[in-house]
């Protein structure tokens, strides 16, 4: 069973910076995209940021362009958000997701995280 568990969330002032990480674990044969996906407050939830298994990024949300950046260590399965200047509305929770393969048996599915809150405070 394959399962994604994040952490790095937490409660900082407008201007300052978090890192998010999500490390996956169980049966996985290969993992394609890895991502970023938030839920702010009053708002549905929305892509932020993903990173194919070649390294291309791709940003959804602009708002961030230049102040986050996605990463990814294949070797251990894991997915990172640098957040830097952060600002009141980057508030909400932070998921990740990662579409896999838990064995060459299988198509790739999405897995997600459960989720870190992130809060920042003006």
């Amino acid at each position: 069973q394959v399962q994604l568990v994040e952490s790095g969330g937490g409660l900082v002032q407008a201007g300052g910076s978090l890192r998010l990480s999500c490390v996956a674990s169980g049966n996985i044969f290969e993992i394609n995209t890895m991502g970023w996906h938030r839920h702010r407050p009053g708002k549905f939830r929305e892509p932020v940021v993903e990173v194919t298994s070649g390294g291309t990024t791709d940003y959804y949300a602009d708002s961030v362009k230049g102040r986050f950046t996605i990463s990814r260590d294949n070797a251990k399965n894991a997915v990172y958000l640098e957040m830097n200047d952060l600002k009141p509305e980057d508030s909400g929770d932070y998921f990740c997701k990662m579409n896999l393969r838990p064995s060459s048996n299988f198509v790739s599915t999405n897995y997600w995280g459960q989720g870190t809150q992130v809060t920042v405070s003006s």
